[in-house]
């Protein structure tokens, strides 16, 4: 059997192991250390429009401590986009929160602003108003940041813009993770760029960034002794994760095209099978292509694609499964118009890392055209 093709694997530039040596040369190994600063700087020198970033153990650390800063409590309602992954509500549970779930639009796949329009004045019906907004650039495709915005602001409710998979991505020349009241960035295996496990909290706000990194490493007052006087989290990227993250930094844009490239072979080489279409970019959209998607007819067609692929040592998956459809998150209010399920059952990942070499992108290619020849 020929090697494994994964979904989306970790891709090293070259310069990594330096800066992880050096935290080693200058024993740097405790939590933090100026591999930390220095990637967050680099991170800022890279969204530009005035960022600010803490660097944090993990994207979902970064949802956490947003809704805490933004002063969610037990009882209160977040919304949250329900096309993606988990680690975007379960923060809001960690609060003791209700997530109230919002479906899709078709021309990105990210939270409907008509929906959520209406799912605001329902809850505020009901004697609920929603505490914030977590919205996500799905697959890196951008959200629409302008509707969702506008919406948002005229209710006056924080937005937390979930950046985890759009790292590169940009909407009217603008970079994902400078749209929200606060963002947030995964650094996880799997993502654009990686520091093995990492995120990071984004704001324009010094004040929210200082409180971010105070509740990050254990809430510790500014004291001699040990005194804490708020509970605190363990949240903050090590020193030498950051010295990967800063290794990845310098090749986040040579990452971004190999993605694109990746999603225009795949559309150039599969254009003649009618069962297949691809999300193409609306006006003003500029997306990393995380992962290149395609549509399906059929529940039946996407599973038996799968499956072909997985027969050659291709690993493929379902677009995310909404999280309405989740059974731990089956009690939540959902707010529903039915593009995520169709997506669920249609939609197929294939594998998009930016490390995929020529032959396998062409092995992809020829099971996809192998299976539906056969269809």
């Amino acid at each position: 059997m020929e090697s494994k093709i994964w979904l989306s694997s970790p891709h090293m530039g070259g310069n990594e192991q330096s800066y992880v040596n050096n935290a080693f040369e200058t024993n740097w190994i405790a939590p933090l250390g100026p591999h930390v600063d220095g990637f967050e700087n680099e991170i800022q020198n890279f969204l530009k429009d005035n960022s600010l970033v803490a660097a944090l153990s993990s994207g979902t650390a970064a949802l956490h401590l947003a809704l805490i800063v933004l002063g969610v409590k037990p009882g209160d309602e977040v919304i949250c986009q329900s096309k993606t992954f988990s680690a975007s509500a379960n923060p809001i549970v960690y609060q003791g929160a209700t997530p109230i779930f919002i479906d899709s639009e078709e021309d990105t796949w990210n939270m409907s602003p008509e929906v959520l329009e209406t799912a605001i004045q329902d809850r505020i019906k009901k004697g609920k108003k929603p505490k914030a907004i977590i919205a996500v650039h799905l697959y890196g495709m951008p959200y629409k940041a302008t509707e969702i915005h506008a919406i948002a602001k005229s209710y006056n409710i924080p937005v937390i813009e979930d950046n985890a998979e759009a790292l590169g991505s940009s909407y009217k020349n603008k970079k994902c993770g400078t749209f929200g009241d606060i963002a947030i960035l995964s650094f996880n295996g799997n993502k654009i760029i990686t520091t093995s496990g990492g995120g990071a909290l984004v704001t324009k706000d010094e004040a929210v960034k200082q409180k971010a990194i105070f509740l990050a490493t254990q809430a510790r007052d500014n004291a001699v002794e040990y005194l804490h006087s708020s509970i605190g989290y363990n949240y903050r990227l090590s020193n030498v994760l950051a010295g990967i993250g800063r290794g990845q930094m310098e090749v986040l844009e040579d990452r971004v095209n190999a993605r694109r490239q990746n999603f225009d072979t795949y559309k150039t080489a599969l254009n003649n099978i009618e069962e297949i279409t691809f999300l193409n970019e609306p006006k003003d959209c500029y997306s990393n292509r995380w992962l290149s998607c395609i549509m399906t007819p059929s529940e039946s067609i996407r599973e038996g694609l799968r499956l072909k692929l997985l027969e050659y040592n291709i690993e493929s998956r379902p677009l995310w499964k909404p999280m309405h459809q989740q059974p731990v998150f089956r009690s939540c209010p959902s707010y529903k118009n039915g593009v995520s399920d169709n997506l669920f059952k249609k939609g197929l990942c294939l594998p998009s890392g930016s490390n995929l070499t020529e032959n396998e992108l062409n092995r992809v290619i020829s099971g996809i055209k192998t299976y539906f020849r056969a269809c």
